[in-house]
Parts: C-alpha cells; structure tokens; sequence
C-alpha cells in the first residue's frame, strides 16, 4: 500500500471529520434534491466528487499558494463562486412546480446538475487551499509522493461522496412525505434559499493572512 495503515486511518477520521460539517457544497446537493428530486441530488455528487479530484490537483500543482498569498486572485475566485451560486438559488426559487411523475425532458439534466456542481464546488477558494494545507500532513517524505497522493485522493473523493450521500438520501426521504403542489413550491424555495444562503456564506469567507 503506497501509504501506511496508520496515517491512512488518521487521514480517514479527519476527513470523515472535515466532509460532515455542512458546507456550500452540501447545501447545493440538498437544495437540489429538495427543490427537484434526487436523481438531480445524487447527480450533484458526480460533480462534486470531479471537483474534489481537479480541486487536490490544482492544490499539488501549487495553485492554493496562490490564493493564500495574492488577495485578488482570492477575492476573485470567491465572488465568481457566491454569484453563482446565489444565481442558481434564484433560478430554483422561481422554479415551476412539477409533481414527483413529471416526465424526463421536464427536469433537469442530470449532466447539467453535475457540471453545475462541479463549477460551484471548484470556485469555492478555501476547498483549494483546504487541500493544499491537509493533504500534505498525511505524505510520508521518505516514500513516492504520486501513489500517496493517488491514493489519498481517492480516499477523499469515496468519503465525500458517500457521506454526502447519506445527506441526499434523508432530503429526499422528506421530499417524498409530501407531493402536493403547495409542498413542491415549498420545497423549491427551501432548496433555492439554501443556495442563496451558501452564495453569501462563500462571500463572507476571508483570506488567511
């Protein structure tokens, strides 16, 4: 195994630990299974888990040195991701109602849930610069960077994924204890304030100096 059992565990806890406190991305994942189902929800994920990948690359190739040293580069990224993501929350607030038996070409793609969950997740700057500061601690100098690397980057990506997906499932559950098109519209609306609410969450977050 290209990383030790122990610092594997350790690197598991941890990220278990980091995954499970709520985050824009989650609220993307929830909001869209509320607001439209969870064939969208789970199709979130994909993009999601996409992001995780490009984001740990970008983090190795030293673009999280960049957002944690020039201000504009972070201001620039963060404002790119919280307008986006306020911008989908609006379009699933004002979203029609459509029952749980709508047919296909009346929802949305699931391709189009998964590139809009992977723009949003890769324009969060501090999951860049989250990776570019965790992943280091858990890579043994004395072995091959790459397979670590690999290897804990798929770790990452398997946990997220499937802790999140424990999230989508309890949404989903909720969605389906109520069909009526009041409870549709409420759920729409719950799910886009959710989005908005991420968009100025991301826009509140701040350089580390």
């Amino acid at each position: 195994m290209p990383v030790s059992v122990e610092l594997w565990i350790a690197f598991c806890l941890a990220s278990i630990l980091a995954i499970a406190i709520p985050g824009p991305t989650m609220l993307l994942a929830i909001g869209n299974t509320l607001g439209i189902g969870p064939r969208i929800g789970f199709a979130a994920l994909l993009g999601i888990g996409a992001a995780d990948a490009a984001g740990m690359t970008v983090s190795v190739l030293g673009l999280s040195a960049l957002l944690a040293t020039v201000a504009l580069a972070f201001e620039m990224v963060k404002w790119l991701g919280a307008a986006y993501l306020i911008w989908l929350g609006i379009q699933l607030w004002r979203a029609p109602v459509m029952g749980l038996d709508a047919k296909p070409e009346q929802r949305r793609t699931a391709p189009r849930a998964i590139a809009q969950a992977f723009v949003a997740h890769l324009l969060n700057p501090k999951g860049i610069l989250f990776f570019g500061a965790f992943l280091p601690q858990f890579i043994d100098a004395g072995r091959s960077t790459l397979p670590q690397f690999l290897t804990l980057g798929a770790t990452f990506v398997a946990l997220d994924i499937a802790i999140m997906s424990i999230y989508v499932t309890l949404a989903a559950r909720g969605r389906r204890t109520a069909i009526s098109p009041l409870w549709q519209r409420r759920f729409n609306r719950t799910g886009g304030a959710m989005l908005v609410g991420a968009g100025i969450f991301t826009a509140t977050l701040k350089r580390q100096s």
